[in-house]
């Protein structure tokens, strides 16, 4: 074994397995007589092959609980990593999918807040058809007025809102009966939460409906999926950047 060949830093912790092999070997040569060593009939070649298999054997040991010892290091760094880094708007709608029940931090301007208790703002990315929703929660409760046109950072976890038939059908239930709610699905609803919703321009909520009902039947069309995802952020904690 070439100990020049080892990283510097590296740490071989002794390896409980093969010290009691040696010592077996040790015992083993222990109980074989003197004499026997000096036998004529004892093959040279049988010494070298046991000697070999007790080098090889070591090597291994050592070389496995190197390796783990790094993978061990890789895992924590990496943990560490993702636990520090900050999404953005942008990538987190691209990745929504496998973000989805993930807590996360995310910062970025913050372009409108919610006039009925400040329960919810909107983020925009680079642009603004990049915009998604963050709703305060009970762990936020409402967000400061001066939260608009300011640099905020959020931590909280990605929540999939499904838009279906059932959904449209209680919507419309809801407008009449003239309880819906104010924000984003009245016919002056916020233009905020259409947009992060892409919805293209309407002139009443029964044209919005109609469009939710015939982009549910693209999808379904051509993926299978008889349903529209959306995608907000549930507040846990919240600060402007200053």
């Amino acid at each position: 074994m070439n100990i020049k060949n080892i990283s510097p830093g590296v740490y071989l912790k002794p390896n409980i397995p093969t010290l009691n092999l040696l010592n077996t070997y040790i015992l083993v040569f222990k109980k074989v007589k003197i004499s026997s060593i000096f036998d004529r009939n004892l093959k040279i070649g049988t010494m070298k092959h046991i000697l070999l298999f007790i080098m090889l054997t070591t090597i291994t040991s050592c070389l496995l609980t190197s390796c783990k010892s790094k993978t061990t290091q890789s895992a924590t760094s990496q943990s560490q990593m993702s636990q520090s880094q900050i999404l953005e708007v942008d990538d987190i709608l691209a990745r929504a999918d496998s973000l989805t029940g993930k807590t996360f931090t995310t910062e970025a301007l913050c372009t409108h807040i919610c006039a009925h208790g400040g329960g919810k703002i909107f983020l925009m990315g680079s642009d603004d058809t990049k915009t998604i929703r963050v709703e305060a929660g009970t762990k936020i409760g409402s967000f400061k007025p001066e939260t608009v046109n300011n640099l905020v950072r959020i931590t909280g976890k990605l929540v999939e809102q499904r838009i279906d038939e059932a959904y449209l059908t209680e919507w419309e239930a809801q407008v009449k009966a003239q309880t819906a709610e104010k924000h984003g699905t009245t016919e002056q609803g916020c233009a905020s939460e259409q947009k992060a919703r892409g919805e293209a321009p309407a002139n009443s909520i029964e044209e919005r409906i109609t469009n939710f009902r015939q982009r549910i039947a693209d999808r379904q069309a051509k993926e299978g999926k008889n349903y529209l995802s959306f995608y907000y952020i549930e507040g846990d904690t919240y600060e402007i950047v200053e």
